[in-house]
Parts: structure tokens; sequence; C-alpha cells
């Protein structure tokens, strides 16, 4: 007798549930379908973003698949916003909230209508979390799948991306660049289909996802508009039915040591400062202890080895193309420094998910060698001082400067900070701080990518120091320190930072302080008053749930 795999819809059994069943007929089940599992293919397709605008065919691969494996597909929407086409902008603030709603209309579908089981499809940045969020939540077998990294763009013969344009405007305005230099920049950036093409967020997350087993073997590296990305697809949509037969839940494979997997991956490949707010929102969803901390443990043993963008030179195309992220793993695997008997969604474990993949290509140089690596450790720190008690973020992958101390230069709002670099009011040496942009104060920790991009492209980024209690893009780099946590809002010392006042960012001690004494910052705090919390629509419900950067960002850390 065949298996019933139904976890949750075989509550449409019986005759007191012919109503429920008339409503599925309609949308096409049929006797033979009430006897196998509802499979739910959440897909994030859009037309707001070239992130997303392939995916509704990826989601029709993933149904096929699912129903050759014996399932019966349901395919259904959630949001995604563009983070690229909203930076710099009030629209940059709803960013982060997205991951929330996308995690959490998935968890209500899937729960709402009695899946078994789900495939999660995203694309831009938040898609990524929200979904894991959703399939930790859940608690059916779950997989994710990247939609996949665009191709670099071109113009006079070299790549360019999105974040060659923000740094454009840097150029412009210092007068290195014509306009009309900056108009081929802008048409030339963005070719196709895909999320931003370095290892910037998307491609940080999605090679996360992967190391820690939650997405089948080489899908983060597979290219958006590729045969092997609808491959990547249809496969999932098999493999999700393969882990209802052998009962393999999402927190089987999600572990304290996956996610340990996930970090050692993005320390070694140089990824977004926003893996490290992601995994801890991941993690607690999947309630597994993980804590700032563990990032420091693992970045101080695990080697930077890519030479990837937006600190390198290459793209996720070019890892693509000689060996992609199973190459990676196999070499961080054979070093040790991977936990290769974690489950993954294949039913295998890692080291036997490697085991059929080839090294990386000889001769290639997108990866270093781990005896000769672009830095002996991760390039993603945490730093904590009095300036930030529980923990700030900064990635340090191509900056040469690792202490810097300098006068504040202290605004209240991204767009007055950017005002005053473009008026040439910001020098060399200075600490430019933008505060009240915290996940409260934002609300929604809106990240810095059009600020630090034109401070790169005025030649600036590693002579003036930027630091935030918002976030930044996976594509900022330069002496940049994000995640400044507690916030403003939340009566965090960088609130009670005064112009002038001297800040030190120390890479090598991985310290973060201003030399004003706990006196001076006591006087200070009790003429401190909070602004007004945010209060209207779901920014305003936002503003009031979401928790500390440290703890993720999360909206459900609610005490008992």
């Amino acid at each position: 007798m065949t298996k019933d795999l139904r976890i949750k819809s075989n509550v449409f059994d019986g005759t007191r549930k012919s109503p429920n069943r008339a409503m599925l007929r309609a949308v096409g089940m049929t006797d033979e379908d009430f006897k196998k599992p509802i499979i739910g293919i959440a897909s994030t397709w859009s037309q707001v973003t070239p992130c997303n605008i392939h995916i509704d065919g990826l989601a029709l691969a993933s149904r096929d698949g699912a129903r050759q494996a014996g399932g019966v597909p349901m395919i259904f929407n959630t949001i995604t916003v563009s983070d690229g086409i909203s930076m710099g902008t009030e629209g940059m603030k709803f960013s982060l909230s997205s991951r929330e709603v996308i995690a959490d209309s998935i968890e209500t579908v899937v729960g709402a209508e009695s899946m078994d089981a789900v495939v999660t499809i995203g694309g831009c940045d938040k898609n990524m979390p929200g979904c894991m969020i959703a399939i930790a939540r859940s608690e059916v077998p779950g997989i994710f799948v990247y939609g996949g990294t665009i191709s670099p763009g071109k113009l006079n013969g070299k790549d360019i991306d999105l974040v060659s344009v923000f740094e454009g405007v840097g150029k412009l305005n210092k007068g290195d660049i014509t306009e009309s230099e900056l108009k081929e920049i802008e048409c030339g950036a963005c070719p196709g289909a895909g999320s931003c093409g370095g290892m910037y967020t998307a491609n940080t997350m999605a090679s996360a996802i992967e190391a820690m087993g939650m997405s089948l073997p080489s899908t983060a590296s597979n290219p958006a508009e590729s045969q092997d990305k609808k491959a990547d697809c249809k496969d999932a949509g098999k493999a999700v039915y393969n882990l209802l037969e052998k009962g393999i839940y999402p927190k089987d494979i999600m572990t304290k040591k996956a996610f340990e997997n996930a970090i050692t991956v993005v320390m070694a490949l140089g990824g977004s400062t926003n893996a490290v707010l992601h995994l801890l929102a991941i993690a607690h969803a999947a309630d597994v202890d993980l804590t700032m901390d563990d990032f420091t443990r693992i970045q101080k043993r695990v080697p930077h080895i890519a030479d990837l963008k937006p600190s390198g030179q290459y793209v996720m195309e070019d890892l693509y193309n000689v060996g992609g992220i199973p190459g990676v793993m196999k070499m961080l695997l054979e070093a040790d420094l991977l936990h290769g008997d974690c489950l993954t969604v294949t039913g295998k474990t890692i080291a036997e998910n490697l085991a059929d993949y080839p090294e990386l290509d000889i001769g290639q140089k997108v990866i270093t060698e781990l005896k000769n690596p672009k830095r002996p450790d991760g390039p993603l720190i945490v730093l904590k001082g009095n300036l930030s008690p529980t923990g700030a973020v900064a990635k340090v992958s191509g900056v040469k400067v690792n202490r810097h101390t300098g006068p504040a230069r202290v605004f209240n709002t991204e767009e007055e900070a950017t005002q005053a670099v473009i008026d040439d009011k910001i020098k060399e040496g200075d600490v430019l701080v933008i505060r009240y942009v915290g996940p409260k104060g934002g609300p929604g920790m809106p990240e810095m990518l059009s600020i630090s991009g034109i401070l790169v492209g005025k030649g600036l980024g590693e002579k003036v120091a930027l630091l935030t209690d918002g976030r930044f893009s996976g594509g900022t780099h330069g002496l940049v320190v994000g995640h400044i946590s507690p916030e403003a809002q939340s009566g965090g010392p960088i609130g009670l930072l005064e112009d002038g006042d001297m800040v030190t960012i120390d890479g090598h001690k991985q310290e973060i302080f201003m030399d004003v004494s706990d006196e001076e910052l006591e006087r200070r705090r009790k003429d401190w008053v909070a602004p007004p919390l945010y209060s209207k629509g779901v920014m305003g419900k936002y503003a009031r749930l979401v928790s500390c950067a440290s703890i993720g960002a999360v909206t459900d850390a609610f005490e008992d």
C-alpha cells in the first residue's frame, strides 16, 4: 500500500469536508489528487525589479517537477520590492520590513491552505531571508530556490553593474566624468533578469542558504537566464517530494552546525554585512541559538578567498564559470572548515553532495588558494565599545585602513548627510554619522548605498568613516560601519554623540568607541528625549514590533 505523505491536507478527508473539496475541485484537483500531498510553490514574481521578473517561468518549472514526482502543486505569490530602485529615497524604509511581509504571507498561505510542503523561489535581497523564515515557521518540508544572478553589464570592454552607477554619481560630482558618461553607465549596468551580480546581499544569502543545506547544490551560483536555473527549479519540485518521503523537516537541516557552515561560506566569499542580520533572523525562526559572538568566532578562523565585487574584480557569473559554490565548499570541506556531516535537502549530507562535484577549475582567479588568501581571516567583523555596546558590523574586505580616529559629523537623516557630502562639507578624516535610521528609528533600517557610493566616487571611501544605526547594501565598500546597536531611537549611545566628539574604529581590536567619559554620557542621557515613534500603517506596526539589529531585527521576539 502506498504511503500517505500528507501532513496537513488530510484534514480535507471525510464527508464533512465536502464543501472544502468542492472549492479545491474548482482549481483542478481530482479524486486521485486528494490522496496526494499538496506542495505549495511560493513565487516572488514581479515586474517591479529585474531580480524577479523571470520567476513566473521558474515557478512553472517547480510546479512541473512537483507534479512529476507525485504531488499536487499549487502556485501562489508574495511581494517583492527593489532595493536598488528604492535606494536613497523614502521607499528604502520599506525594504527590511518587506522581509517580514514575505515571511508572514508565505507562512499564512501554507498554514491556511493546509499544504504539506513548500518550494520558495526568491530573487531580490529580502526574498531569501523572508522565504527561509517562512520555511522555518511553517514546519513542513521545504526547499529554497534562488532566482539567480544577473549577467554583468559591459562598457568599453569592462564589466559594470548597479554599484558602478551609484559610484558614477560621485565621480560626476567630483568632475571625473561627464553626464553623458554617467548615462552610458546607467544604460549598460543591468542587461537583463537576475539579482545584482557581485557578492552583494542576494548572492550572499543564496550562497549561505546553499551552504546551510536548504537549497540544492549549485543553485546559488547558476545564473538567472540559464537552462541550469530552470533545471534547478524543476529539480526542487521533485526534491521536496523526496523530503516528504523521507520525513525530513527544515529543523532537521537548519541546525547550529548548518548555520556555522553558512557563516563560514559568507566569510570565505566576503559576503554582505546583511548576512549577519538575516542569518540571526532565520536562526530565531528555526529556534537555533545564534548570536553575533558566533560570527566573531568563525570570522577569526576562516580566510577570505574570493576576489568578488564590491571589493574585488569578479561577479557571481564568473564564479559559476569556474565551479560555483560547490567548488568553494569542497575546498573549505577539505580544509576541515565545514561540517560535512550536516544533512541537506537532497537527503544526503554536505560531504556526500560535494563528492559528486569537481574541484574549482585549475588556473582560475576568482577564488584564491587557502594558503594565499586575500586576508587570513573573514572580512565581516563585529565591533563593540561604548558607541555600540551590543555590536556593530563592518565589512573590511579591500579596506587598507585598519584604524581611524576623527571628529564626528552627526546627522539625523541620510538626506542631510548626503547633501553635506555633495556640498564638500565632509572632509578627509571626518567620521560621518547617520543616526535615527535603525529598525525602529528609520523605521525600517534603510541601506546607505547611495551615500557610500558617492563617497567612493569622490575618492573618500577610505578617508571618511561612515557610521550608522541603519544598514549598508551588499554593494557598499569602504570604511563603513552599520547596525550600530542599540540604535539611537532606543536610547543607544549613538544618540548621545555630538559634533566634534572624537570617534575611533579599530578593526584589529574590533572596537568602536567615542572619547567621551561615562559621566558626560550620563549627563547627556538625562537631557535626551526619544523622537516620536512612527505610527502609521505597515511601518508603524513594524516600528513597534521590531527588535534590536543585534538579534536580527525580528518582529516576534516577544518576552514571556
